[in-house]
């Protein structure tokens, strides 16, 4: 059974929340502050969090940081903020999606859901190299690696790289990567895959301006460029 660390100041919103997720067949962790949450993610097993950016002792995207530091687990944010910038701010921290309030609580399953399905599905069945070894997706460790290190990805950044790099030189949409990133159902901005984009250059690219693998299809999308090895 998969456990959800729900993160919100407000004890009502956690309380319907905690309910609607049990029903859905999942355990639930409650935490009222930043440093509780902190806390429980670093304590307790965690398989995905449930964070309000608006906390009572220290902001949301300061504690999506934090646990980004620890741990590649899924983040949905709960946001008021419906201005895009600070929904990209949030996608460029690490967070994997967001809601905005107010919202539906069947909403939040449903999001809750599409992100655990992605995070643990495989699009590759092996072990690919690319550039004689430099660049290296394992899915068995569900890891890629640079020269030999491992590279701290997202979810959602990995599964980018898996569906690119699936294709090497296909040309994908961005309606595409939005679809299967996020599923069908998705009602946000498709200019959100060209932050996760940003991010996954800023780790795997030598030089993320002039990058060796993922590029740019202008006024299109993106496609992976690497040589199998």
């Amino acid at each position: 059974m998969k456990t959800i660390l729900i993160v919100d100041d407000e004890e009502k919103i956690r309380e319907v929340l905690a309910s609607y997720l049990s029903h859905a067949g999942y355990q639930t962790l409650e935490a009222a502050t930043g440093k509780e949450a902190i806390e429980a993610q670093r304590n307790q097993s965690v398989d995905l969090v449930i964070l309000d950016l608006m906390l009572p002792d220290r902001s949301g995207e300061e504690v999506c940081q934090e646990i980004r530091r620890q741990s590649a687990v899924p983040i949905l944010m709960l946001t008021a903020k419906v201005e895009e910038q600070h929904r990209i701010e949030g996608l460029s921290i690490g967070a994997d999606d967001y809601v905005i309030k107010p919202f539906s609580p069947r909403e939040i399953v449903a999001r809750v859901q599409a992100i655990l399905r992605r995070s643990g599905e495989d699009l590759l069945a092996e072990r690919i190299s690319f550039q004689d070894g430099e660049l290296i997706v394992d899915t068995g460790a569900k890891t890629v690696y640079k020269q030999g290190d491992p590279i701290h990805l997202t979810p959602i950044e990995y599964r980018l790289v898996q569906i690119l790099a699936r294709n090497p030189k296909r040309s994908f949409s961005r309606e595409e990567l939005v679809e299967k990133l996020f599923g069908f159902d998705y009602s946000g901005d498709t200019r959100t895959i060209d932050q996760h984009m940003k991010n996954l250059r800023n780790k795997v690219e030598s030089d993320p301006k002039n990058p060796l693998y993922f590029k740019t299809v202008f006024g299109f999308g993106y496609r992976f460029d690497g040589e199998k090895s």
